[in-house]
């Protein structure tokens, strides 16, 4: 056996050494997961899911890629096929709450302090605070190009390298951002004075930027709208920034950003909710559910138990599940300026493994989650998306997949207690 490792020359392995490099290695992920805290159900499997998140995280800064891969298609033979290679805020900002409730702080932190280079930065531009994605270096190069002469996997073209979405207006960004923030000051790590300044920042450009419409967590193509869930992860930076300034006692425009956060809230109730439909819908005006909205009760903007949560997961449970697997959207109905069709989003299934817990449809949840983990492969991981024939759809490994596992797991664990 030859290490061809580059720039290196070429060596023989003996078997010896061989093994001793995998006993090294079999010893060191031993030594990592018993770290972890978590002692509930389904253990190897969400610590599975853990081990994946670690490996995919760029060590010299802490960032996590959304998937080691790109172009891996989301329709076979279709033209849904990104670079995932890259870090984005939101994936990164979930990783934060999944790594925490395990006891990975140092991998939670590491993420931490490489957002906290991005907001010292700011856009290059100055058009917003944030890019949505950067590569795992910090930079944000991600010029889209489509590479000629490949015909894709299984006849799936084009093949993309970049990442045109780098340049889109994603409000919901700053929501998970300032949600990990506060999840990391609880753990005991604290934001420095330079650090809070530029929160104070990012927060003071929400109020005057919150109301834009913008392209949505979704990234669709198909024109700007002012999404519900944008709103809603808007009210979460606000709500979770007055929290952190509240528990510190640190300086801020505690009552502009009160108003603006209450404007918001109103805004959801009244804008985002659609009478005749029973249902808080895609986005304002609009007749179309969207998955993302499962994260209402989980962030905590509305009681998993208020009517208007209620009708609207049963009208989710109509319209976007099929055999307990969720779809993020009805293409058909919301377009998103692209042809084709998806599969189901394995990241929203586990949304609604958690929405179930906490609305307490515990039985539900239970088989739902149970179902979802007969679509792993062989060692346990998840792609993006689920097709019709249960084969894995889009890039893989996927992080948002197994960040909202292992959150979905533990959700479900307590919920069912001690029996």
């Amino acid at each position: 056996m030859l290490d061809a490792t580059a720039g290196a020359t070429p060596q023989r392995v003996k078997r010896d050494e061989l093994q001793a490099l995998f006993e090294a290695t079999n010893g060191y992920w031993h030594d990592w997961v018993e770290r972890g805290r978590y002692r509930g159900r389904w253990r190897e499997t969400v610590y599975r899911s853990a081990i994946t998140l670690k490996l995919m995280t760029y060590a010299p800064s802490g960032a996590i890629v959304a998937a080691p891969t790109g172009g891996l298609p989301e329709q076979m033979g279709g033209e849904r096929n990104w670079d995932y290679r890259y870090t984005w805020v939101r994936d990164g900002s979930f990783s934060v709450r999944a790594l925490l409730k395990l006891g990975f702080e140092d991998e939670a932190v590491g993420f931490s302090l490489w957002m906290r280079q991005r907001a010292e930065e700011r856009r290059s531009d100055g058009s917003t605070p944030l890019n949505i994605m950067y590569r795992v270096d910090g930079s944000s190069d991600l010029t889209e190009e489509i590479v000629e002469g490949f015909d894709g996997y299984r006849g799936s073209s084009p093949v993309r390298i970049g990442n045109g979405a780098a340049d889109q207006l994603q409000l919901d960004i700053y929501g998970e951002f300032l949600d990990a923030l506060l999840l990391i000051d609880e753990a005991g790590y604290f934001l420095g004075n330079a650090g809070w300044a530029d929160i104070i920042e990012i927060i003071d450009w929400l109020c005057d930027n919150w109301d834009r419409p913008e392209e949505g967590i979704w990234e669709t193509r198909g024109g700007q709208r002012r999404f519900v869930y944008g709103r809603l992860m808007t009210w979460v930076a606000f709500d979770r920034a007055i929290r952190i300034a509240t528990n510190r006692s640190l300086p801020a425009p505690l009552q502009r950003w009160t108003d603006v956060r209450d404007e918001l809230h109103r805004t959801i109730h009244s804008k985002g909710w659609n009478a005749e439909m029973a249902a808080f819908v895609q986005y304002e005006g609009g007749d179309v559910l969207d998955a993302s909205l499962l994260l209402m009760p989980l962030v905590g903007f509305i009681s998993p138990t208020d009517p208007k949560w209620i009708s609207t997961l049963a009208a989710m449970d109509r319209t976007l599940v099929s055999d307990s697997l969720v779809y993020r959207y009805d293409p058909s109905a919301s377009p998103d300026g692209l042809a084709g069709s998806e599969g189901t989003f394995s990241l929203c299934t586990f949304w609604y493994v958690s929405a179930l817990a906490k609305s307490g449809r515990v039985a539900e949840a239970r088989l739902t989650f149970d179902k979802m983990l007969t679509y792993a492969n062989h060692i346990g991981l998840f792609s993006e998306e689920i097709g019709a024939t249960g084969d894995q759809l889009g890039n893989f490994p996927q992080a948002f997949t197994h960040l909202s596992l292992i959150v979905a797991a533990m959700d479900l664990d307590q919920a069912l207690g001690n029996g």
